[in-house]
């Protein structure tokens, strides 16, 4: 039986490609050259290429301009879409997506957004703690409590605290001890570091052994009673406000002299403290400790006034001179006022500036006593030298 060879289904033999309408062309991916395959080469495999898809971006205008005109006369006589006669393969434009199909991407990223926030710590023994001692420091300032005492019973504890933590760090028994004892009143990043007491101890100390028994004092309350005040605003209320830039400038225009400052907490933590700071400087020298009462009342000396009449307007200087008159004569304590008030917003601006302080691995419980302590003694050392009174 002898089969056609002009048929479709002939095995084997290769066909008539100008009898069915195919040319060979090397446009054409899939159309290939007649060329013999010999056993061999039919028996190998070659790997599957991968076909990179062009896409076309999708132009509304192009498409409406498309569809209005009229179609084109075949060049040479070859209907569109065609090429030498053959099929080809037209590209697929993308579908425009709409805003409403979203992607299960961020689908998820919006259940993410909109996740409960994880609840804050507190640290309510921590912070009773820490706040107590600004009370048992102001009952011995009112005692009249001898400081040495107090230095002498915080440095006793250092040296039974110190080698605690040391063992802590070194023994596992020991430190689960330990940690069933006290652990409450520690941060989860103390238990594997030092012990944030020691560093609060060491301040202390500081601040009592170097500085006046005042100014220690305020020292003191800052770091228990500011520092409390910046943590716990800062939990509540820091996500609302915008975190605290890296540095503040000293002196405006010198890039290089900088405050290095915690980005990590807030505008509101930062504000909190500087307000507590203050109301501790005008409470403590205003209504507890008369101490600086001649340093805090301010009076401009009479060869100013003088030298001001001389030089302002006449009527200006008659304006100054009923004034200065009236205030004297109505015996309102308007120089202690100006006093206070200018002390106060140091304190505060001192107070909420070291508690931000980023000062690399350097513990604030140590820092911020020391820092807001010699700002303040500076403060009063400068207003005496400038009033007479130092």
């Amino acid at each position: 039986m002898s089969i056609p060879a002009n048929d479709a289904f002939t095995l084997g033999l290769p066909h008539d490609r100008a009898r069915i309408g195919l040319r060979s062309s090397s446009k054409i991916p899939f159309v290939s050259s007649p060329k013999a395959r010999s056993p061999s080469a039919s028996r190998r495999t070659k790997p599957p290429t991968s076909r990179q898809m062009v896409v076309e971006p999708h132009d509304p205008k192009a498409a409406l301009a498309s569809r209005s005109s009229p179609a084109r006369a075949p060049a040479n006589g070859v209907p569109n879409g065609t090429a030498n006669g053959s099929a080809v393969r037209q590209r697929k434009r993308p579908r425009s997506i709409s805003p409403s199909a979203a992607s299960p991407d961020s689908s998820r990223v919006a259940k993410l957004d909109k996740a409960p926030r994880p609840p804050v710590d507190w640290e309510i023994p921590r912070k009773t703690l820490h706040s107590s001692i600004g009370f048992l420091t102001l009952y011995l300032y009112a005692s009249d409590g001898n400081p040495r005492t107090v230095v002498y019973a915080l440095s006793f504890a250092l040296a039974v605290i110190v080698p605690a933590d040391i063992v802590r760090l070194n023994s596992t028994r020991f430190e689960w001890f330990f940690e069933r004892c006290v652990g409450f009143l520690m941060r989860e990043s103390e238990k594997k570091s030092t012990n944030g007491v020691i560093w609060y101890i060491i301040g202390v100390i500081f601040v009592l052994a170097v500085y006046p028994l005042d100014i220690a004092t305020v020292a003191i309350l800052i770091l228990s009673w500011a520092d409390t005040a910046a943590s716990t605003v800062g939990r509540l209320l820091g996500s609302y406000t915008a975190p605290l830039p890296r540095a503040i400038p000293l002196v405006p225009f010198v890039p290089f002299l900088r405050l290095p400052l915690a980005p990590r907490k807030s505008l509101a933590g930062f504000i909190a403290g500087s307000v507590t700071g203050a109301a501790i400087g005008l409470g403590f020298w205003g209504l507890f400790s008369h101490e600086r009462d001649a340093q805090l009342d301010f009076h401009l000396p009479a060869g100013l006034l003088a030298a001001a009449q001389e030089t302002l307007p006449e009527k200006l200087a008659e304006v100054v001179q009923h004034a200065i008159e009236f205030v004297r004569a109505s015996d309102l304590p308007i120089g202690r006022w100006i006093g206070l008030g200018t002390l106060g917003t140091v304190c505060g601006l001192v107070s909420g500036v070291a508690e931000a302080l980023d000062l690399g691995s350097l513990d604030d419980n140590l820092t911020l006593p020391i820092i807001s302590g010699g700002c303040i003694w500076g403060f009063f050392k400068a207003l005496g030298y400038l009033t007479g009174t130092a």
